[in-house]
């Protein structure tokens, strides 16, 4: 997994809080990376870039097409913020975990603490889509910062978009976020969520 720095979004639950910030001390260059991927070649098959989120880097695609010359799988975790940069890497991903953090509306805001950033969002997952890479769609849920009724319409839409494989992540406590309990999802309620998509998993917190 490479951790990349860097996210311009500011979600209240972000369990990687350290790497928000675009520069940090004690960071790794890139070349440190490669070094280490090139030394580990046959022993590790694929590389990961995590963040953060890392299409925040303008060297993203290099990196990948660096990486994919030393025989490595690619695989990309976003939650699709530069549908432009999202775009000029998907050619070269192998798997996608893609973060849709709430309907594609002003709730997107409420949950980044960024206008617009829901619009941001839906385009770059219409973009993977469309690509055919495989892919996971997945949302992290506390009724604390997304109600059931949101949560609904967040995976209605993901299906009507297409989407086949969905994971609900439960908040798991961490960076310093603390929210009061407020129990599971329903049993009932994860049988409509499940018969939305092919694939449907609930990771517990």
């Amino acid at each position: 997994m490479v951790y990349c720095q860097g996210c311009p979004w500011r979600c209240g639950y972000c369990h990687n809080p350290h790497l928000l910030p675009g520069r940090t001390a004690g960071g790794l260059a890139w070349s440190e990376v490669f070094e280490f991927l090139r030394r580990r070649g046959g022993l590790l098959d694929a590389v990961v870039f995590s963040g953060g989120e890392p299409t925040a880097q303008p060297g993203l695609a290099r990196a990948m097409r660096e990486a994919k010359a030393l025989g490595y799988r690619i695989g990309l975790h976003s939650a699709g913020i530069y549908p432009r940069r999202f775009a000029e890497v998907l050619p070269l991903v192998d798997w996608v975990g893609f973060d849709a953090k709430a309907p594609f509306d002003a709730v997107y805001a409420r949950i980044t603490g960024v206008r617009a950033s829901g619009e941001a969002a839906l385009e770059s997952a219409r973009a993977l889509l469309a690509s055919g890479v495989d892919c996971e769609f997945r949302t992290t849920w506390h009724a604390g910062f997304l109600s059931l009724a949101e949560l609904d319409r967040l995976t209605q839409t993901l299906a009507d978009l297409g989407v086949r494989r969905y994971v609900l992540q439960e908040f798991r406590a961490s960076g310093g976020v603390v929210f009061r309990p407020e129990g599971s999802v329903a049993a009932a309620d994860l049988e409509v969520l499940a018969r939305r998509f092919t694939r449907f998993s609930l990771r517990r917190a």
